[in-house]
């Protein structure tokens, strides 16, 4: 008998046979293709996936053997034989199932998989093919509709999904099985509650709701109308509802039903920044009452599983957010996009669980626009073959949408887009809380004259630099308050709690900040400088003032400047900007955040960008060059990074509770790190390298436990580096306080 896995148990009584866990993995994966019409893709892939394991060399690994055995090869061998047509692209799969999926020709980390198949192998023992039943044949899945200008892509994108029903099948069989082993009963996963019993909680917590003032009357319209639009059959939408009229609330109400109307299995919220994540994640909660905490999976890397859970309760939730096997997801922007583009197993397991889902993309605006063409490809994939339905939600709706116009469409967009929110011009009309208007350019005096001219101002620049020396500025004036990301994200929310007292208390305030405040902080302040920047950034400045609508309009200023001083100039891209939304107050200046007025600032930004800078490391030429034998899944995994970071982080030791030094003190007894740094990431400032390098020159920074986790964990060892009103400053590394040279 050939076997799969083995235990210490020498008589091999009770090892896995290799024909249980193969047929086990061919039905598991066959059913999770199914979401796609593809389960003979998943049973052929479950069932080749170890082939290479009927084989006498890996038996004596099994035995206790040191020899290296490549067991995955055999299988994508046998695909390419008995598959004529597509077995190449199981093949990949089959290969890359405990390395990852590697490049078709070209050399990378993994070994591309022209010459994984030309390798030497070691031979299969004929009675495979009497214990293993392969489908006859493969075809397309029924219903898949080409897009030919990609059609590569959409190879590619097929085989990441089936590669995700495989290794997840592959990871749940061998941990029930080893599961049993050990602990006498396999691992919990899924289940739960029912979208069914979920939307039964939220309609009785949104029948709460009075329509006690005009906006609550609104946002009620708001919520029955994008609720009455669920029966519309699945396809790609837009929400387009200005900000404060309930589109959280609203797009969960409409995704539920959604889902249930058309048998899909969850609802993927997709959110750009972390901290609205876990904001949003604690309204659903919240609005899903005892169904709240059991229900919503929050996946991010800041988020601690343990606060407050048992431990059955933190495994189980851990296991969940491997795959997303939960009825709703709330993650970030990150993790979605490069999950659907990457090439190990691990970051691959959630994908065959994004397909017949509702996804929705809260501020879908932020999209990065050098990854935009490939992110919208991916979007409109899951759409066009992978029964999901995808939500555009923002009030500054980007031009996303391909038509038969070539001056509206945006080539390879999305088709058909159909609208949730009910008549969005009257919405924004009705919603309209500010006057905006550009002050012209201002030298550092002017723009301190302008702060003080007013007792309530938020001041948002556009770098850190150039907060600092505005804030040193004013930083003796009443009400002086400083917001960047030089401070570490327990002390900005200490900052933020003390500003929305003073505002409600009508006391001077005026707050500097970078636009981390744009990112859904809930502040109101009766005025708004903001820097030259994109409009949608300029719309999510004009968000924090008279954000609750208790003022008029007409006194509810959001003024634009430019910067004389050069010191402050934005980086080119910010610049571009900038200049595209000059060109758009020029025709729209009587009212620039107008529907009309974002969608020409997203043409003509989209418009001067061109093709070829919406996918400025060519990944959608990369992929249709490479055709099928050349599949780049690794260089598109590497390429493909929402965040290109050149910053490390530092962690601030030096709160009052002592959270962060506890955890650190952790590290020394401890091998598994989640739990630790999840703890650690509330008090971590990312630091440009050239500054990270000079702290670390002068012994401003040490790593902890170095031996063990190298610099993944680098403290801060001067505080004094540190200021309780600005935070971190590395531009002068060697400083200390004249106290602390006291002896």
């Amino acid at each position: 008998m050939y076997y799969a896995h083995s235990t210490p148990t020498c008589n091999k009584s009770d090892w896995q046979s290799l024909k249980s866990h193969l047929v086990a993995v061919g039905r598991m994966a066959g059913n999770r293709a199914e979401r796609f019409d593809a389960a003979p893709w998943g049973e052929a892939a479950g069932l080749l996936h170890d082939l290479g394991k009927y084989t006498v060399p890996f038996q004596r690994r099994l035995e206790g053997s040191p020899e290296r055995v490549d067991h995955s090869t055999a299988g994508a061998c046998i695909a390419v034989e008995r598959y004529p047509q597509v077995g190449q692209l199981l093949a990949y799969l089959i290969a890359g199932h405990h390395a990852g999926l590697a490049n078709g020709r070209d050399a990378n980390e993994r070994t591309p998989l022209e010459l994984r198949l030309e390798a030497d192998i070691p031979s299969l023992d004929p009675v495979w093919e009497q214990e293993i039943c392969l489908p006859r044949e493969l075809s397309a899945p029924p219903h898949f509709q080409v897009r030919r200008e990609r059609g590569y892509f959409q190879y590619a994108f097929l085989a990441r999904m089936i590669f995700s029903c495989l290794v997840d099948a592959d990871f749940v069989d061998t941990e029930a099985f080893y599961g049993v082993h050990e602990q006498g009963v396999p691992c919990t996963r899924g289940g739960g509650t029912s979208l069914p019993m979920l939307r039964d909680a939220l309609n009785q917590h949104l029948a709460t709701f009075k329509a006690d003032s005009d906006v609550n009357r609104l946002r009620g319209e708001i919520l029955s109308h994008v609720h009455a639009q669920a029966e519309l059959s699945p396809g790609r939408f837009t929400l387009t509802v200005p900000t404060g009229g309930g589109k959280t609330l609203a797009s969960l109400a409409f995704a539920l039903d959604h889902a249930i109307a058309h048998g899909m299995d969850r609802v993927i919220y997709v959110i750009p920044f972390t901290s609205i994540v876990e904001q949003n994640a604690a309204v659903f909660r919240d609005a899903l009452g005892e169904y709240g905490e059991s229900a919503v999976l929050e996946h991010h890397s800041a988020f601690d599983a343990g606060s407050q859970r048992d431990r059955h309760t933190i495994d189980k939730l851990r296991r969940d957010s491997e795959n997303w096997d939960a009825p709703i997801v709330v993650t970030t922007s990150v993790q979605f996009f490069e999950s659907l583009f990457a090439a190990k197993p691990s970051r691959c397991r959630k994908l065959h669980n994004i397909a017949s889902s509702v996804v929705i993309l809260d501020e879908a605006q932020t999209m990065p626009l050098p990854l935009l063409r490939p992110s919208v490809a991916a979007l409109d994939e899951l759409a066009l073959n992978y029964r999901t339905s995808i939500v555009l939600c923002t009030a500054t709706q980007p031009a996303l949408a391909e038509s038969d116009d070539p001056e509206r469409s945006f080539q390879g967009g999305l088709r058909s887009m159909r609208e949730l929110a009910p008549c969005p011009d009257k919405l924004y009309r009705d919603l309209k809380r500010v006057t905006v208007r550009h002050i012209g350019t201002l030298d550092d005096e002017a723009l301190r004259d302008e702060l003080l001219a007013t007792d309530q101002v938020l001041c948002i620049v556009n770098n850190r630099r150039h907060a600092r020396a505005l804030f040193e500025s004013i930083a003796d004036q009443p009400g002086a308050y400083h917001l960047t990301t030089s401070m570490y994200a327990i002390h900005r929310r200490r900052v933020l709690a003390e500003i929305r007292q003073v505002l409600k208390n009508g006391q001077p305030c005026r707050v500097i900040s970078t636009s981390l405040i744009e990112a859904g902080v809930d502040v109101d302040f009766p005025r708004v400088l903001r820097a030259e920047a994109g409009l949608d950034s300029i719309a999510q400045a004009a968000g924090r003032c008279n954000r609750e609508g208790k003022r008029a309009t007409a006194d509810s200023e959001v003024g634009i400047f430019a910067t004389a001083n050069d010191d402050w100039a934005p980086p080119p891209e910010l610049k571009q900007f900038a200049q595209v939304t000059r060109e758009v107050l020029r025709h729209h200046g009587g009212d620039p955040l107008s529907l009309a007025a974002i969608e020409a600032y997203f043409r003509l930004l989209y418009w001067q960008q061109g093709a070829q800078q919406l996918d400025r490391h060519g990944l959608m030429v990369l992929v249709e060059n490479g055709r099928l034998e050349g599949l780049p899944f690794e260089t598109l995994e590497q390429k493909f990074r929402m965040i290109e970071n050149n910053q490390r982080a530092v962690i601030i030791p030096v709160d009052d509770d002592d959270i962060a030094r506890s955890a650190l003190k952790e590290l020394a007894y401890v091998e598994g790190i989640g739990g630790i740094a999840r703890k650690l990431q509330p008090y971590m400032v990312q630091v440009p390298q050239q500054g990270f390098t000079a702290l670390e020159r002068v012994g401003a920074i040490a790593a902890v436990e170095l031996d063990k986790f190298g610099e993944q964990f680098v403290v801060l060892i001067n505080e004094d580096l540190y200021d309780e009103r600005m935070g971190l400053d590395w531009n002068d590394p060697a400083f200390r306080a004249s106290e602390s040279n006291i002896w």
